[in-house]
Order: structure tokens, then C-alpha cells, then sequence
């Protein structure tokens, strides 16, 4: 009977504990993000720091568009609009360094959910919009090695192509897993064939995986440095546009007050003076409802853990030293994923571990600070990646000397940051026009557009839609699949070019009011602890 009543005394206090958990996080999600943190955790990627880093050139009284945040859906958009139209004039604002949000802490990764995700999105949109996603999410690591290439960055940038493992350690996670490749493959044979599953002994021998593994899903992938692709274009841009492109880091947008019948256009207000704009692009994803008021508990900011590590002395030749890039499911709740740098020490860019331990998910849900990380997930990453692999072999001898001046930690692991993801409270990300009720302000006139003087019809053209506020946030974790041809597509409705969109742009991306009001974080959780 003790032993009874011992273990009911357990459940109240679990159950106490966990509704207290709970209380703190719904407070938080309530809470405006606020601006990011000024003293954010060091990121491995960061270093050496890029030369535009602290650029803060002068604010201009007037820009076209302004962009706030510096990562890779900003770069995207001020890339495809400064190239698309010869007049418009883009600002990109940002709070810290450039690029020091979530892209310059991430994984590296270029991997779609495809199979996991097929069944669900042709249910919910129909197959049409399913496959355009797909394909969508597939485009992403060929268009940004395009542009690597074009732009001369391929080495810097690191942009490969890679042989991407999807591993299952749970017999049963495999075989659904198996089904569901099975039915993506009947729907979309064209790109699905190129996926293979392999079984216990087999995936074990062929990849160089623990004995532990069930079996692993095979197909291409890809994977990037973040910083040195954004950091790199940004600098071309400005090389490039002197004239209609600035960026001022250190300098947070703290209010958009909406245009008055004096003064038709947005006032963009920092610390550093006002700017006037027709068009304000939302690129800030886990910060975005600050801002934005009416996206709180839709683009929910939480904290994700990332660590950089030395590979064992024998792992190269399982890993190809980069050219291999994983994804992890340990048979619990949420998954880990792994990218390995080509050069230097080969280190193994390795996150996840978010749901390693309840309580600590639950502290990171609805956080906006970057300047630690959660202890219980970086305890996770830091013993898991021998457990996934066969031939670790020794730990590696660590290079003791700085690197631009920071001193890595001499074990294996040498780096551990934190980074802010945006979660999108249906699963899918926010992208294109912000209707009023969504932004919360009115738009200025639909004649407030900017306008330019076209000398063979002795007139005025108008360069852009009608001002608006846009955005492009709530990736959910998979901002390297969907942040930079999201960009490229708001560019385009910002320019009033809708067409050059229309057959590859997944319209169920688009922020609606009914979406706004449907969009669910609570759903959306509870259908992805039913999927683990």
C-alpha cells in the first residue's frame, strides 16, 4: 500500500510540475520576443567574422523597401529585387551583426522533409499543391549552388551537393518510415526513385552505422556554410548597387508607425533615426511578432542548440569528411541532424536533441534568447555521435592554437551556441503580403508606390505593388529548404511581378486571414508528438 500511495504522491507532483511548465510557457508565448539579445552565444561559423559584420552606413530619410533582418530570406529578397528592377532602393535593418540570427547558427543543412510530410499535405491541400511544396522545398540547395557558382563563392560558401541518411534506430519508426517512401514514391515517381531504403546488417555495413540502427533511407541532399554564402553575396550587393542598396547593423527597428494624410509612407524608427518607406519586408522569423503583433502565437520563437565537434579518427571514411550529410531519429521524440565541414578540422556541425529531455523542450518553447543554450539538449549532442556510428575510432587530437582569435574547447566537443528557430503555429511557413488585420497597422495609399520616369512615354511608371508590409518567417526548422526561394518569390510580389511566381510559388504558403485564424500551435504540436 506504500508503495501505492508513493507512487500517486509522484503523479500529483508530476502532474503539478508540468502544469506549471505549461502555465509559464503559454505566459511566454503571449509575450512579445522583444528585440534580440546583445550578448548572443559565439557561433563555430561566425569565425573569423566576415568584414561587413558592423557595417552601419548612414540611414537614408527615404528607402523604397525596408528589410528587416540580414539572414538568408533578407539577402534573398534584396538579391532578386536590386537585380529584377534598376530603380528600387532597398534597406536592410539589423539588430546585431549581420547575419548573427538563426541562418548564421543553424546546421548547415539543404534537406526537405519529403516522404515523412507527403501524406499529410496532399491530404490538407490537395496533390497539386502538394507536389508544387515538394519541389519547392527541392529546388533549394541546386538554386543556391547556382548562384554560388555564378557569383564566384562556391568555395567560400562550401554549397555541395550531398549523400543524404535519413537513420531510424526504432524497428517500428523504419518500417513506417518505409511505408511512407513507399506511397510518396507511387505519387511522385519522378524524384522519389532516386531514394533508397536499406535494412539492419545492410544499412549497418554500406554506411559505416551503429549495430543499434534499424535501417536508413538514402537519396541526394545538401549542405552550405550559412554565413560565408549570406556574408559573401551581401558584400557583392553592395559592390554591386552603391547607389540603391545600404545595410545598417546595430540598428534594431523598434517601431513602423502606419502613414498619415502629411506623410503617405510607413515611418521605420531605430535608435539612429526614422526612415520613411513605401514597403516594410519582415525577415526576422523567431523575432517576427515583435513587430508584428498579430503573428504572436502563430510564429512562435524557440530555442534550438547547435554544436560544432571533432570527428574520430576513423570517421572520415564513413562520412567521406563532408560528403555525407544525416539526419537522426533515436526512437524518441524529435530527431538530430549532422553536416561535417570539407576543410579545416572536418567538424561535425551537429544540433537537434530538442526533445532529449521534456522539461528542457518545454523551457526553449517560446524563447527568444540566443545567449545560452540548454544544457540537458548540449549533454545529448555531446555523447550521441559515437552511439550513431560503427568506426569513431580514437578522439581526435585537438589544434590548440585560436582561430581569429577565439580559443575552441580541447575536447571533442569545440563549440556550443544557441539559436533562435520561428515556429509556425500550422507547420507551414508565413510568406507574402501581410493583410491589415494580420499587421496590425493600415497601408498607405495604393499611389504612394514608388514611381520612376519612363523617357520614351514621357510618364511615370510605378515600380512596385501597392505599399504594403510582407513577410517570409516561421520556417519551423527547415529555413535552408524553404527561406531562400521564399525571398525570391517575395521579391517578385513586392516588384508587382505575381507572374514570374505563378508555377512553382506553393499559394498555400501565402498568409491569410482564414489561415491566420485556423493556425493552430496546439494542434500542430500534439499531430507531431502523435507522429513520434
Amino acid at each position: 500500500m506504500g508503495s501505492v500511495i508513493s507512487r500517486a504522491k509522484l503523479i500529483i507532483g508530476a502532474v503539478y510540475i508540468l502544469n506549471q511548465a505549461l502555465d509559464k510557457v503559454s505566459k511566454r508565448l503571449k509575450e512579445s520576443p522583444g528585440l534580440p539579445v546583445v550578448n548572443p552565444s559565439l557561433p563555430f561559423w561566425t569565425v573569423p567574422k566576415s568584414p561587413i559584420a558592423a557595417i552601419q552606413q548612414p540611414l537614408p530619410a527615404q528607402a523604397d523597401i525596408v528589410v528587416i533582418g540580414s539572414g538568408i530570406t533578407g539577402t534573398s529578397f534584396a538579391y532578386n529585387a536590386l537585380s529584377k528592377d534598376e530603380s528600387v532602393r532597398v534597406l536592410i535593418l539589423e539588430a546585431r551583426e549581420v547575419c548573427s540570427g538563426a541562418t548564421g547558427r543553424n546546421g548547415g543543412h539543404i534537406n526537405p522533409p519529403l516522404w515523412g510530410d507527403w501524406k499529410r499535405l496532399k491530404e490538407e491541400h490537395g496533390e497539386k499543391d502538394a507536389r508544387t511544396l515538394i519541389y519547392f522545398r527541392l529546388a533549394h540547395v541546386h538554386e543556391m549552388q547556382a548562384i554560388a557558382s555564378q557569383e564566384d563563392i562556391l568555395k567560400e560558401s562550401q554549397v555541395r551537393e550531398t549523400e543524404h541518411l535519413e537513420v531510424y534506430f526504432a524497428e517500428d519508426d523504419f518500417a513506417e518510415a518505409c511505408e511512407e517512401l513507399e506511397a510518396w514514391k507511387a505519387d511522385m515517381p519522378e524524384v522519389a526513385k532516386e531514394y533508397v531504403s536499406y535494412a539492419g546488417a545492410v544499412a549497418q555495413e554500406k554506411f559505416g552505422l551503429s549495430d543499434r540502427a534499424a535501417g536508413c533511407i538514402v537519396g541526394p541532399g545538401g549542405a552550405i556554410h550559412p554565413y560565408r554564402f549570406v556574408t559573401n553575396l551581401l558584400s557583392k550587393l553592395l559592390d554591386r548597387y552603391p547607389d540603391r542598396f545600404s545595410i545598417a547593423a546595430y540598428t534594431p527597428c523598434t517601431s513602423i508607425k502606419p502613414a498619415t494624410s502629411e506623410l503617405p509612407y510607413y515611418t521605420v524608427s531605430t535608435p539612429r533615426g526614422d526612415v520613411q518607406a513605401s514597403h516594410v519586408v519582415h525577415a526576422t522569423n523567431g523575432w517576427v511578432s515583435h513587430l508584428v503583433a498579430p503573428m504572436r502565437e502563430k510564429v512562435v520563437p524557440t530555442r534550438g542548440t547547435m554544436s560544432a565537434q571533432r570527428p574520430g579518427t576513423t570517421l572520415g571514411a564513413t562520412t567521406g569528411d563532408g560528403a555525407r550529410s544525416y539526419v537522426f531519429y533515436p526512437g524518441a521524440l524529435g530527431y538530430d541532424y549532422l553536416t561535417q565541414l570539407p576543410g579545416g578540422e572536418h567538424e561535425l556541425m551537429f544540433g537537434g536533441g530538442w526533445a532529449s529531455a521534456f522539461d528542457a523542450a518545454l523551457g526553449d518553447l517560446g524563447t527568444a534568447d540566443d545567449s545560452t543554450f540548454s544544457v540537458p539538449v548540449a549533454s545529448h549532442l555531446a555523447g550521441a555521435l559515437p552511439l550513431y556510428f560503427a568506426r569513431w575510432g580514437r578522439e581526435a587530437e585537438a589544434r590548440t592554437e585560436p582561430e581569429a582569435g577565439v580559443s575552441w574547447g580541447e575536447g571533442r566537443t569545440k563549440a556550443q551556441w544557441g539559436g533562435i528557430l520561428g515556429i509556425s503555429a500550422d507547420g507551414l511557413p508565413w510568406v507574402g503580403r501581410l493583410p491589415q488585420k494580420m499587421s496590425g497597422r493600415p497601408e498607405p495609399p495604393a499611389d504612394a508606390a514608388p514611381r520612376v520616369f519612363v523617357k520614351e512615354s514621357d510618364s511615370h511608371r510605378q515600380t512596385t505593388a501597392p505599399p504594403g508590409e510582407w513577410i517570409s518567417a516561421g520556417y519551423t526548422g527547415e529555413g535552408m529548404v524553404h527561406a531562400w526561394m521564399s525571398g525570391k518569390a517575395l521579391a517578385s510580389m513586392v516588384l508587382n511581378r505575381e507572374d514570374e511566381t505563378r508555377s512553382w510559388f506553393p499559394e498555400m504558403l501565402r498568409p491569410t486571414v482564414k489561415r491566420w485564424q485556423d493556425a493552430s500551435l496546439e494542434n500542430f504540436l500534439a499531430r507531431r508528438i502523435g507522429q513520434s
